[in-house]
C-alpha cells in the first residue's frame, strides 16, 4: 500500500481512514435507541407536590422518584417520617417503573393469580404494596414514583397521584379517599 504525504504530513490513506472510523460511529450512534427521559425538574417537582398533598392530610412520608431503569433520580423525606419509609417509597417506585403497573394493582393481581407470587421475589428491590406509580409521559414510561408511610397503601396512592397530576403524567389511578 502507498500512502501519498501532503504537505502537512497527513497522508491521504490516514485521512480517509479518519473519514470511514468516524462515518461509522456516527451510523453507529444513529442506532442507538431513542428514549424519552425525566428531567431532573420534574422528579423533584413531583416529590414536593406528593409530599406536600400528604402533609396537608396531616401524613408523614418519604417520595421517591426512580428513572425508566429505576435508578433513583429524586428523594424526599418529610420531618417526622419513619426510616423504614425511605426503603419503602424507593422501591415502590422502582417496581412502578420496571413493572410498568401501579404496584396496588400488582399487589392485588398475585393475590387473585398464585402463579403471580413469585413476582414479590424477582429482586430484592421489588415490592409489592401500594403507593407505586409508573410515570408515564407523551406515551412513554420514563420513571416511577413511590410515596410510603401514609396509614394505608391507598392512601400513599393519592399523594403519588397528586405528583403525577401536578407533571402532566400518567396513570390516572382510581383512588379511594
Amino acid at each position: 500500500m502507498m500512502a501519498i504525504v501532503c504537505r502537512n504530513g497527513i497522508s491521504i490513506v490516514s485521512a480517509v481512514g479518519v473519514l470511514v472510523v468516524t462515518a461509522s460511529v456516527v451510523a453507529a450512534a444513529d442506532e442507538l435507541p431513542k428514549e424519552s427521559v425525566l428531567p431532573l425538574s420534574l422528579a423533584n417537582k413531583a416529590v414536593q407536590v406528593a409530599l406536600d398533598a400528604c402533609r396537608k392530610d396531616g401524613y408523614r412520608v418519604s417520595v421517591s422518584v426512580v428513572d425508566r431503569g429505576g435508578v433513583l433520580r429524586a428523594m424526599g423525606r418529610a420531618n417526622g417520617a419513619g426510616p423504614h419509609t425511605v426503603d419503602s417509597s424507593r422501591k415502590k417506585a422502582y417496581t412502578a417503573a420496571s413493572l410498568r403497573r401501579p404496584t396496588t394493582e400488582l399487589a392485588e393481581l398475585i393475590n387473585k393469580v398464585p402463579t403471580l407470587q413469585a413476582l414479590r421475589d424477582m429482586n430484592e428491590q421489588v415490592l409489592m404494596l401500594g403507593g407505586g406509580l409508573p410515570i408515564e409521559i407523551g406515551g412513554d414510561v420514563v420513571g416511577g414514583i413511590g410515596v410510603g408511610g401514609a396509614p394505608g397503601a391507598h392512601l400513599d396512592d393519592a399523594c403519588a397521584q397528586a405528583a403525577l397530576d401536578a407533571i402532566g403524567a400518567t396513570p390516572k389511578v382510581s383512588v379511594p379517599k
